[in-house]
């Protein structure tokens, strides 16, 4: 304990603020007196001189056996010291909100006075008066400022989660007068860590190499944690983009809990480089903005919360800036989702210590100091979140009201719906619920521009709902911005993403239908008659790459239709389009009752619908025997990892096989490939990376392994790489020729290099759906997603451009004008035959954020009819 006061300590003195050397009085304190003064010295160190604690509440530090700053909490430890603190207080409860993927906890601390917390459900149930536009309230005296402190997002980004600690114990154990108003007047929801695996991968890292004394050099194994670091969740994913697509459990469970109760204050904390000081909002005026959030939460609520933060990090003498960067504007973040729901979200960013004390160019950067500037920025959001609660009820009644009034002002709504695929519906539905999107079952068909919605299968989303400004974030194209610099990216059209047909509807009379439910999506399972001549199952349908990883798994024979048909069912004559899967009885191992019970799981457990046939003759195009049939082989997929490989792409592959099919994935080392036994895999995927790396050997193995019948996929600057090697015989196209002027001011250099990149945008492009690449799709128009500058050319095999984008393809987002000009005609998707294999070039990530449900059949297909492509 001794040593750990002494760490604390010396962190605390070597970092280089200029209030730093008034600690060193109380350095020699604690080398005389040790333990029995550590939980003193701490409280001195982070806490303002004011405060006053109930000695029945045990300090983070009485809890841990370590003072905060010296050691990274593991995230059990933190549950249990959040436990405790409610097990202990009359003004904590803790609530288990769900679990991430490996299980560990998400918890989230509710702490108030005793009485509120007594009164909590009908504090809750009259706060969310303010969201309902139906109600009109003017006085607010007997409301509360719910203020949700979250933590902890970026898992190797961790002071804040320490900061958390602290600030429970703060407002549980403090006695003085600001913290008993704080909890007469306040209800905080403090969610200690939003990304626990991630944290938890990162704090292991920091412990294990962690000197004795701390080494502060930036090269030292301590603060250059192994790819693919702590940043992101199980699968890789960064969860801080991640509050818009909803794609993993920790973000379901999140914005669950997020409109139980709808917050007026939101944090998000964060860290960043060594080398920066502190940041808080504002941030960039205007072109940082979300484009749907009023002005009076930019110009009114983030100014007037600003004075809280710098009076306080001024009191601490800590270095700061504000208004220069960082982005409001993507909705998926943390601190933008809150604004468009009438409360004020909040981005903090720390130079990171990275471990636990880092040189860098203003002097040492300690752990325990970046815990203590999250904690100020902590304690001044609840104090301005009491002190200005009017203001903040108001603005919340006033944002769902104006937004009401504004969608009714509108007018009309959206009209969508895929007639051909109910897993996407489905899907989409239930993410516009989850958002609390009111969403209608059309109870008749209705006609809108070229298209037609079938009853059963189109739904209708009201612009008049106090969700509007989610609705316009949903369904609008915006092609306009004050800026072109964009921090992350420019376009999140959710309707586009999922390829959703849809259009928008500006009829006077309301449409009609039932108001939908999450529950209503579970749907009921169609069962299939037993078949003793054949099965056939739509390709089109999202989710049939996972039946069909079913029926492969169980070994029976699954062939794809390379041409369409009709064919009379068990439900009469039907149509069947390319991809469709035909599972013959007579052919297969197993008997007709297996064969039928293995059909019958298969499309329960992936939802969709499966027909029995009694003959193979077909009432127009090819008979079941024809050598259009082609049979589908089980995808043994191998994929590349570690460093030089983009970790969000890989991430991206692996939760989609697991989530969306059910597909195991071997994941190898780059520096382990030679251990690969490539005869024990028939598909390898190649994530964004430099792979020149692997050497002459390794790149002659893989293309003698495609010769030999291999299916080789590469995304993004992994198929440039395929490209610049000369592992496939296609070309770049010619990229935009920029005009830089002869002089410059230097100040404009960041803009005008910003302004030409492309950081996110969404673009049409034109899809053969005749080629096994693109079977299910049933419109040659395909949304997809670019973030970067590779320009190919079409192949010179005509039949080799699966996707190409059209000649004006730019939908929604930013980008530069000469970028536009030579994007369009060029390839989204290219097939190249080596030998008996093919090399599958996708020049976008077709599984972006987990959010691009349009484009994942393409890659699932490569997966799945890879190998089957031929070479026309």
């Amino acid at each position: 304990m001794i040593n750990d006061c002494f760490r604390l300590v010396l962190t605390i003195l070597t970092y280089s603020q200029p209030n730093a050397m008034k600690y060193r009085g109380f350095f020699i304190v604690v080398l005389l007196f040790g333990l029995g003064f550590s939980a003193k010295a701490q409280s001195d160190y982070f806490f303002p001189p004011n405060a006053r604690f109930d000695k029945s509440i045990p300090t983070p530090e009485e809890y841990l056996g370590y003072p905060i700053g010296t050691l990274h909490t593991r995230h059990d430890a933190i549950v249990g010291y959040l436990r405790e603190l409610a097990r202990r207080s009359p003004r904590a409860r803790l609530d288990t909100i769900g679990e991430t993927y490996e299980h560990r906890q998400l918890v989230v601390l509710t702490v108030s006075s005793s009485a509120n917390l007594n009164n909590l459900e009908n504090i809750r149930r009259k706060h969310l008066e303010l969201v309902d536009p139906t109600k009109t309230i003017t006085d607010f005296s007997d409301q509360k400022s719910i203020v949700m402190l979250g933590y902890n997002v970026h898992g190797n980004e961790p002071s804040s989660s320490e900061a958390a600690l602290l600030t429970a114990y703060y407002y549980v154990a403090g006695l003085h007068a600001e913290v008993r108003q704080a909890l007469d007047e306040a209800v905080l929801l403090i969610d200690p860590a939003f990304n626990p695996d991630g944290r938890d991968r990162h704090s292991t890292w920091a412990n294990a190499y962690q000197g004795n004394p701390l080494v502060s050099d930036p090269v030292d194994a301590e603060h250059n944690e192994a790819w693919p670091g702590g940043r992101t969740n199980h699968y890789w994913y960064d969860l801080n983009r991640d509050w818009l697509p909803l794609a993993h459990v920790e973000s379901q469970a999140r914005i669950d809990f997020y409109h139980k109760w709808y917050p007026n204050v939101v944090t998000d904390f964060h860290e960043m480089g060594t080398n920066s000081t502190y940041f808080f909002e504002p941030t960039k005026p205007f072109g940082s903005e979300n484009p749907v959030v009023p002005r009076d939460n930019y110009d009114g609520l983030n100014n007037l919360f600003a004075g809280y933060f710098h009076e306080a990090l001024d009191e601490i003498g800590s270095l700061y800036f504000t208004k220069e960067q960082y982005d409001n504007s993507y909705p998926g973040y943390g601190s933008t989702y809150p604004d468009i729901h009438g409360a004020l979200g909040l981005v903090f960013e720390q130079a990171s210590s990275r471990g636990h004390l880092q040189d860098s160019r203003m002097g040492k950067v300690a752990f325990a100091f970046t815990i203590k500037n999250h904690l100020t920025s902590s304690l001044a959001t609840v104090r301005a979140s009491v002190a200005e609660k009017a203001t903040l009820l108001a603005h919340m009644e006033n944002y769902f009201d104006s937004a009401q009034k504004e969608g009714e002002q509108a007018g009309g709504g959206w009209v969508f719906g895929d007639p051909y695929d109910d897993g996407r519906n489905q899907a989409f539905v239930d993410l516009l619920l989850r958002h609390k999107i009111k969403t209608i079952a059309l109870n008749e068909d209705i006609s809108l521009g070229d298209k037609t919605f079938k009853k059963g299968k189109a739904y209708y989303v009201p612009n008049a709902q106090g969700q509007y400004r989610m609705v316009r974030t949903m369904f609008e194209k915006v092609t306009t911005f004050y800026d072109s610099i964009f921090y992350d990216a420019s376009a999140w059209t959710a309707a586009l993403a999922y390829n959703m047909p849809y259009e928008q509807y500006n009829g006077r009379n309301e449409l009609r239908g039932a108001v939908l439910k999450r529950s209503d999506l579970q749907g009921e399972y169609a069962s299939v008659p037993r078949a003793e001549y054949a099965y056939l199952i739509e390709w089109n349908e999202y989710y049939a790459p996972k039946a069909l990883n079913y029926l492969l798994d169980k070994g029976l024979y699954v062939n794809s239709a390379f041409k369409p048909f009709s064919i009379e069912t068990h439900e009469g004559v039907r149509e069947f389009g390319y991809g469709t899967l035909m599972i013959p009885v007579a052919r297969q191992e197993a008997n007709s009752n297996l064969v039928h019970a293995y059909i019958e799981e298969a499309t329960e457990i992936a939802g969709v619908k499966a027909y029995a046939v009694s003959s193979g003759y077909s009432a127009s195009g090819i008979d079941l025997g024809s050598g259009s049939f082609e049979t589908i082989q089980k995808p043994q997929v191998l994929m590349l990892i570690g460093p030089g490989t983009s970790s969000y792409e890989a991430g991206e592959v692996w939760h989609l096989l697991d989530s969306k099919v059910g597909l195991p994935i071997t994941k190898v080392w780059t520096d382990n490939v030679g251990r690969i036994d490539w005869s024990q895999y028939n598909t390898l995927v190649l994530v964004s990376g430099n792979y020149s790396s692997l050497g002459e050997n390794t790149i002659n193995r893989i293309k003698q392994w495609v010769r030999e019948g291999g299916t080789l996929i590469t995304l993004r600057s992994a198929t440039s790489w395929a490209v610049a090697s000369g592992l496939v015989n296609e070309k770049f196209a010619e990229g935009p020729k920029r005009e830089t002027p002869e002089r410059m001011d230097y100040a404009t250099a960041r803009d005008f290099r910003g302004s030409n990149a492309i950081g996110g945008s969404m673009y049409m492009a034109d899809v053969d759906i005749t080629h096994p690449l693109a079977f299910g799709y049933t419109s040659r128009e395909l949304p997809v997603y670019r973030n970067h500058s590779i320009f190919m050319a079409p192949s010179a095999n005509p039949f080799s451009t699966v996707v190409r984008y059209t000649e004006n393809p730019l939908l929604s987002g930013y980008v530069h004008k000469t970028n536009l000009e030579k994007l369009g005609g060029t390839a989204s998707l290219l097939v190249n035959g080596i030998g008996r294999g093919n090399v599958i070039l996708f020049v976008d990530n077709p599984n972006f954020r987990g959010m691009w449900y349009g484009t994942n059949k393409l890659f699932l297909n490569a997966i799945f009819l890879g190998n089957l492509v031929s070479r026309p």
